[in-house]
């Protein structure tokens, strides 16, 4: 039977993570010390690595599996409601922000798009989002679509709400990153509300979307729900 699943986020960051641990532990008691010809190396010091990479592997988990849920919160409850909202969610995975969104609307209609990329996230296929709209119960007022964050099929001024949680900074290119920026000053609606959360690019963000005639600001990161730090910024459109 199928369950309510948001995957592990950057699996393949944690995976290299628990490898480093592994080294950091086991180094020192197998090879406390390596020679190569004069030179005599005391990796001792790779327990520090070890502990360093450990810990941030578990922290990483405990974001995805518990930390996302309260950050998800903490986005939305930054909205002002009133339940006949259109949203976008951008780089929605499988589902989290859309899906919670969707839950706060009436009348509303949410719509979360990706390209999936399997590195983000596991078992990040747009099926899996599928059953967890239709497991959270929000079949009705949630639509999934395959779209670019760089060229959406959107018509300007469609959306009153944009949401988006660790998309952008997996844009590699910053003209590129640039470009999702401007998409979404386009979709948004004026008096929209917009929140973008990543852990890097924030200020480059803030100024993409000032030169689009954006208001903007930056909430701190949560360092307690949140690893690596995510950082948040609001964006309104007048």
């Amino acid at each position: 039977m199928k369950k309510i699943d948001y995957g592990i986020d950057a699996p393949h960051v944690i995976r290299n993570l628990i490898i480093f641990s592994v080294i950091g532990f086991l180094g020192p008691i197998f090879f406390p010390i390596i020679k190569i010809g004069p030179v005599i190396i005391a990796i001792s010091g790779f327990l520090w690595m070890g502990i360093a990479c450990g810990l941030m592997a578990v922290w990483m988990i405990l974001y995805s599996v518990y930390g996302k849920l309260k950050h998800r919160d903490r986005i939305l409850n930054m909205i002002d409601w009133n339940g006949s909202e259109m949203v976008l969610d951008v780089g929605t995975g499988r589902g989290l922000l859309v899906i919670g969104a969707a839950k706060r609307l009436t009348t509303g209609k949410a719509i979360g798009i990706d390209i999936w990329n399997m590195e983000d996230l596991t078992k990040n296929k747009m099926e899996n989002t599928l059953d967890n709209v239709v497991l959270e119960g929000v079949k009705e007022k949630v639509e999934i679509k395959n779209d670019n964050a760089i060229q959406m099929s959107f018509a300007n001024n469609t959306f009153d709400i944009v949401i988006s949680n660790l998309c952008l900074h997996n844009i590699y290119n910053s003209e590129d990153r640039k470009k999702a920026c401007s998409e979404i000053s386009r979709v948004l609606k004026n008096g929209g509300v917009g929140i973008i959360s990543d852990f890097k690019h924030i200020n480059e963000y803030r100024n993409n979307f000032a030169q689009s005639g954006l208001k903007t600001k930056i909430l701190p990161a949560s360092y307690f729900t949140t690893f690596p730090p995510l950082a948040i910024l609001k964006i309104n459109k007048l």
